[in-house]
């Protein structure tokens, strides 16, 4: 294939399946515990550390990761004890970070807007070799973390007091999902964006969830989505030239409409095939009354 030709497309399309495998990994989790704009929120907090790493002339992508862990770790802080106040807590900090990142990188030497916008939606061209060896260890990490403890988070994820009276760890848990979804984040800026990049959390879940029935099988599906659709969105936007996290993002939507579509007469299907397969009731003149079945179930 032509496309694989170049060097700079060898990148991208490795970063594409490594971020379509860790952000429904992750995102499933986040759908879970209904915080489906976590990613979002991070993403926002990300820009302050890509504005550092130009400023400081380190590497925007560890940069980004360093403080939107930080970042994580304060918005589960703030969950826990910011109360009534916490959306106000949250909506500074989100803000926040996005103004950061603005500032640092216009007071970087050379620094520019323009600097910043392939990180807010992504870009082909910029995918770097330190930028493929980073997001590796990064989506290492990430596939660790969500399938070595997923019975542990998922416990977390589906009742926290049930979680907590079972001896689980459940703040220590908390900040892990919470780390995890910020290095995530960091792992999909150079192919979705920034600000593009909870959607690709999200939406494949929300499109498996259209299908299937348990969590594995929820799993395996929205991660297999992830992948079909950042190679499908990388390869489009190679050859007709448009936005990689744009169109990333419209074919996992397209997906989830299909999806939806497809799940209803599939319902419909299922559930006459359980009625089908349940056995006929016997007419009310033919039925034991429940007195007497009871009785003969004990032997009296």
């Amino acid at each position: 294939m032509e496309i694989l030709n170049y060097a700079f497309m060898q990148r991208a399309l490795l970063a594409a399946v490594l971020v379509g495998i860790t952000a429904p990994a992750i995102g499933i989790y986040l759908v879970q515990r209904r915080q489906a704009l976590m990613g979002d929120g991070i993403g926002h907090v990300a820009m302050t550390g890509v504005g550092l790493g130009f400023l400081l002339t380190w590497s925007p992508v560890w940069m980004a990761t360093l403080v939107s862990v930080l970042g994580a770790v304060l918005m589960e802080l703030i969950r826990w004890y910011g109360k009534t106040r916490g959306d106000i807590a949250l909506a500074m900090l989100f803000y926040g970070g996005m103004a950061g990142g603005v500032m640092f990188i216009n007071l970087a030497p050379g620094g520019s807007n323009a600097n910043l916008t392939s990180y807010l939606f992504g870009s082909l061209s910029t995918v770097s070799e330190s930028d493929v060896t980073a997001i590796c260890l990064l989506a290492a990490f990430v596939v660790l973390v969500t399938v070595g403890l997923r019975r542990q988070l998922f416990a977390v994820s589906q009742d926290e007091e049930f979680a907590r009276v079972t001896g689980l760890p459940v703040r220590v848990l908390n900040l892990l999902t919470a780390v995890t979804a910020a290095v995530t984040v960091t792992v999909a800026m150079r192919v979705v964006g920034l600000l593009l990049v909870s959607a690709l959390m999200v939406v494949p879940v929300a499109a498996a969830q259209q299908l299937t029935r348990s969590f594995a099988a929820t799993f395996a599906v929205s991660v297999a989505l992830g992948v079909c659709v950042t190679i499908g969105g990388t390869v489009t936007s190679y050859y007709q030239d448009v936005p990689p996290g744009a169109t990333i993002v419209l074919l996992t939507i397209g997906a989830f409409i299909a999806l939806s579509a497809l799940a209803a007469p599939l319902a419909r299907r299922r559930a006459r095939a359980l009625a089908a397969a349940r056995p006929a009731e016997d007419p009310a003149e033919c039925k034991i009354p429940a007195t007497r079945r009871a009785a003969d179930e004990i032997g009296v």
